[in-house]
């Protein structure tokens, strides 16, 4: 049982998930798109919630968030299921294959068996696709790699049961409904809003704010924690940066795309300006994931780096604020 399915591989694989499911339904938008529409870009900062032993860190929305945004604002209907019972995740999901849905699952990355070891950890926030089934194997297409895989069921079912934070409980969802004409300019434009809004709230955990908050701490874990400690803290920082749901660096690159898109489709040229904006800001970013990896692997042989890293984030936000404010006029 092998459903008519394009796998495609994107950078991001909820954005990877909404392209593929909507392009097998007729509706092509880019991953860029799918994106910027669902207001992808974000920070938040939890320092009283512990993720590994450091603070909470993230550069990305709740999981799901960007494809029902994105949804939402595009007029499609998405059903989502979680189960309680495994058996009844498992029937559920071949119901949907024998009705030629391919369908969307959230999982767990460290037990999939195709993944490289390097990039195997306990992160319960991935997502692919499952379009068919042959010989007792799940057919898998998990937008990050660069082809379509298998699962058996029993693989599948441990990685759609991982325990810990976010645990996926089985969730699967699909698009149900696609409207014949979507207002691509009005959604576009919703999700730039929503960015903006987001990104410049006057809470302190979200936003530019939290980034400032994060950048002043860096000094003090220093001073109060020690250097141990502190290296463990900038390694989480840039881990969810660089590998939890590409984050930082490469979610501005993926922006930049967007506004790009947005900038044609609007004829707005400021867009197309913008873009090269934030795409810089994304090489800021990497830098300072570089310079913070140097410190990690105690190759950094700088005096006094947790003010300089400091100073670098408070640079980055600073450069973002103006960014948003921009780009909210700009639209």
């Amino acid at each position: 049982m092998e459903l008519n399915f394009e796998h495609h591989q994107t950078a991001h694989c909820e954005n990877g998930v909404a392209s593929n499911l909507l392009l097998n339904k007729g509706l092509k938008l880019s991953e860029p798109m799918i994106f910027g529409i669902g207001s992808g870009l974000f920070f938040v900062y939890l320092p009283f919630l512990k993720v590994n032993f450091a603070p909470g860190f993230s550069y990305r929305p709740m999981p799901g968030a960007i494809f029902s945004k994105a949804a939402k604002r595009l007029g499609i209907k998405i059903k989502r299921q979680k189960f309680s019972n495994p058996q009844e995740a498992q029937k559920a999901l071949e119901k949907n294959l024998e009705q030629n849905i391919p369908t969307g699952l959230q999982v767990g990355v460290f037990n999939l068996t195709y993944f490289p070891e390097e990039y195997k950890f306990h992160f319960n926030a991935h997502n692919l696709v499952v379009y068919g089934k042959e010989d007792g194997k799940f057919l898998i297409s998990d937008p990050v790699m660069d082809f379509a895989t298998t699962l058996t069921e029993a693989e599948l079912e441990k990685v759609r049961y991982a325990k810990g934070a976010l645990a996926p409980k089985g969730h699967m969802y699909f698009p149900t409904y696609i409207p014949e004409n979507v207002n691509l300019e009005e959604a576009i434009k919703k999700g730039i809003k929503d960015t903006c809004k987001n990104m410049l709230a006057p809470v302190p955990i979200i936003g530019v704010k939290a980034m400032r908050w994060v950048a002043k701490s860096i000094p003090k874990w220093a001073e109060k924690k020690g250097t141990k400690v502190t290296n463990h803290y900038l390694g989480q920082l840039i881990r969810m940066q660089e590998e939890i749901g590409t984050g930082g660096g490469g979610f501005r690159f993926i922006y930049g795309a967007f506004l790009q898109e947005a900038a044609a489709i609007l004829k707005n040229d400021e867009l197309k300006e913008l873009s090269k904006e934030i795409t810089a800001i994304g090489d800021l970013w990497r830098d300072f994931a570089v310079d913070i990896a140097r410190v990690y692997k105690n190759r950094n042989s700088k005096s006094d780096i947790y003010n300089q890293l400091s100073k670098s984030m408070l640079h980055i936000a600073d450069l973002e604020e103006a960014f948003y404010k921009k780009l909210r006029k700009a639209i």
